[in-house]
């Protein structure tokens, strides 16, 4: 797994490639954790993803949650492959998918 962080003042891009799994997740979160504080936006680039797996979509839950009522949480560039994963499992439902 790759992590790219932007920040631009209370924006934080985050572009996460390769394969978000079990290891990659655990190690996903505790590099979030330092780059959210006084975040009001973060964007999730997944351009580059080729795989997530259920450890993945709780990251992405946790920053769902981390967002709610403090700013604007969206995905970005999403692959045909993880989309599919989104969808089957409702998590298109619960973001906002650019």
């Amino acid at each position: 797994m790759t992590v790219d962080f932007e920040k631009n003042g209370t924006a934080l891009k985050v572009a996460v490639g390769g394969r978000l799994d079990t290891l990659s997740a655990a190690e996903l979160e505790e590099q979030l954790e330092p780059e959210l504080e006084d975040v009001e936006s973060i964007e999730l680039d997944l351009e580059k993803l080729e795989y997530i797996s259920s450890a993945g979509l709780r990251v992405i839950l946790c920053l769902i949650k981390e967002m709610e009522g403090r700013g604007e949480f969206k995905v970005t560039n999403v692959t045909p492959e993880v989309m599919d994963i989104l969808e089957v499992t409702g998590f298109i439902n619960l973001l906002n998918i650019e």
